[in-house]
């Protein structure tokens, strides 16, 4: 077999026989997409104290990655199945590290912003470009171990993240944790022209552009509106996002119904199996996000941790990521779809309770038990999803198949992220103002509730100020640990009823294993470029 690889998927006999070489590269470039955002959490109180950021910019330098991210998926994953699968997975990553490489050097807020954007728009084009090269190179008996070990880069990074950016910042400054992404990029782009072999969808047609517009307004819209309405009040910017998201989806559903060749067939949430999954990991990722967002800054601020101790501590979720994935292996082809997806959800369900038990003498021991759960929910229930959500679409279609799966990522994340951390501050606001609000004077205390961050800056100020002392200041220390481990626990019983709330909505929109295989069996196989019919499902080309 030469070597760059050269020869297209469709003009190969059979199997591609570098595919699980082909897979490394894929979760490779997998990895760093996805560390980009669990390094920045454990950097963030490094780059808060440099940059001098408020709770408003460090919420968008957090999230100036997802709204592109999530927005431009669709189309962008449309774009790499027109032209090149392979030429946008190595765009994409040749972006990425470009805006890596700004973020490493830039001085000021707004720019950081801007480099985190630029990432997130090689994000967006790497993430569908990945899976839909993957259900390209793999034959249909092999995809679901392929997508297994996708799903387990994902909760890999997610734990990963944080050691790279903690071992990083112990000696060097928050820029490291972007410049890191640069090599393994690079690698990633050598890696593809040498082991990932070229694929496009035949005979796909133009590209509905006026669809992708609709969707990246729509999608763009609703990311900002979860973003800044929780955290910072419904004002008027994030009410109008809301509002424009919520018109610019009534116009796609429409536009795409009336397209012969859509960029999302709306009619495929017809299907039990496509609706379901997606709403599988939505739900996932809202619990899982939002409980580590919270559960680091934990570990960080009340338990003292550094970033690269609280990055050890999370490794064990990704351990058992892979002890899920090594059992969805087996149970998936035994028992179905469902029989697996939904007792993940309860076990991610009961994972986010377990944190209703943290209070001020909690320690990381009674973190570990939630971290574990999470970890095998991840690995047992989200491969089984993706694949499910990837079958739905035709060769023609495998970016946007990525796409669909991807945006619903993102989209559970940001409102796990917005929405938990909103009642979580909130909670721990209204605790303060109960147990220091008679002891602090108004601006103190006011900066004390911004964040837990602020809470203990206050509490080093007060223990210099004569006036005030160690004594004071130890107090202070004590109510907001406290505050924000009551945050913990109330924001953690809402989390595992939506949770909760999600599983029951996912048991009763999954099909049952019999009724899923009716469905495949009447679901037409139509030519390429065929109008779907209502069913939505296309397997042709694979």
């Amino acid at each position: 077999m030469p070597l760059p690889a050269n020869t297209p998927v469709d003009r190969m006999a059979g199997p591609y026989p570098r595919r699980w070489w082909a897979l490394g590269v894929l979760c490779l470039s997998l990895l760093i997409v996805v560390m980009a955002n669990t390094s920045l959490i454990v950097a963030a109180p490094d780059m808060t104290r440099d940059l001098r950021l408020s709770s408003s910019d460090l919420q968008w330098v957090i999230d100036g990655y997802t709204v592109p991210y999530a927005a431009l998926m669709l189309v962008l994953g449309a774009i790499g199945d027109k032209y090149s699968r392979r030429g946008a997975l190595v765009t994409g990553l040749l972006v990425f590290a470009g805006g890596s490489v700004m973020g490493s050097v830039v001085d000021g807020t707004d720019l950081v912003i801007t480099a985190r954007a630029i990432m997130g728009v090689g994000a967006a084009v790497v993430m569908p470009a990945t899976l839909s090269l993957l259900v390209a190179m793999f034959p249909r008996g092999e995809r679901a171990k392929a997508i297994t070990a996708w799903t387990a880069t994902s909760g890999l990074a997610i734990a990963v993240g944080p050691v790279v950016a903690g071992w990083l910042l112990e000696k060097h400054a928050w820029g490291s944790t972007f410049l890191i992404n640069v090599p393994i990029a690079v690698a990633a782009v050598i890696g593809a022209f040498l082991l990932v072999p070229p694929s496009k969808a035949q005979g796909m047609g133009r590209i509905d552009y006026v669809g992708g517009l609709l969707s990246i307004v729509s999608v763009g819209a609703l990311v900002y509106a979860i973003i800044e309405g929780p955290h910072f009040g419904w004002g008027t910017a994030p009410v109008a996002a809301a509002v424009v998201a919520g018109v610019g989806l009534v116009a796609f559903t429409l536009w795409e119904l009336r397209h012969p060749h859509p960029m999302l067939d709306v009619r495929k949430f017809r299907l039990r199996g496509f609706s379901g999954s997606m709403l599988a990991v939505l739900f996932f990722f809202f619990g899982i996000f939002g409980s580590i967002y919270y559960a680091t800054q934990f570990l960080q601020f009340v338990l003292g941790y550094d970033a690269l101790e609280t990055g050890v501590r999370l490794l064990p979720l990704a351990g058992a990521v892979f002890a899920g994935a090594a059992v969805t292996g087996k149970l998936t082809p035994k028992l179905g779809v469902k029989a697996v997806i939904v007792p993940g959800m309860v076990i991610g369900t009961v994972a986010v309770f377990l944190l209703t038990q943290i209070d001020k003498g909690s320690a990381y021991g009674d973190f570990l038990p939630s971290l574990l759960l999470l970890g095998f929910a991840i690995g047992l229930s989200v491969s089984p999803a993706t694949d499910t959500i990837m079958d739905s679409f035709p060769e023609s279609q495998l970016g946007v198949g990525g796409g669909a799966n991807d945006t619903s990522l993102e989209l559970g994340g940001s409102l796990g992220i917005a929405v938990l951390g909103s009642l979580l501050a909130t909670a721990y606001q209204d605790k303060l103002g109960d147990l220091a609000g008679g002891r602090l004077p108004g601006p103190a205390l006011e900066a004390a509730q911004d964040s837990v961050g602020s809470g203990l800056a206050v509490a080093e100020q007060v223990a210099k100020d004569p006036a005030g002392g160690a004594q004071q200041a130890q107090t202070l220390l004590a109510a907001v640990h406290e505050s924000f481990a009551h945050g913990v626990a109330h924001t953690s019983l809402i989390g595992g009823i939506v949770m909760a709330a999600g599983a029951v909505i996912v048991l009763a929109v999954l099909p049952g294993r019999r009724a899923a295989r009716g469905q495949a069996a009447e679901a037409p196989v139509a030519a390429e470029g065929a109008e779907h019919d209502e069913s939505g499902v296309h397997h042709a080309g694979r």
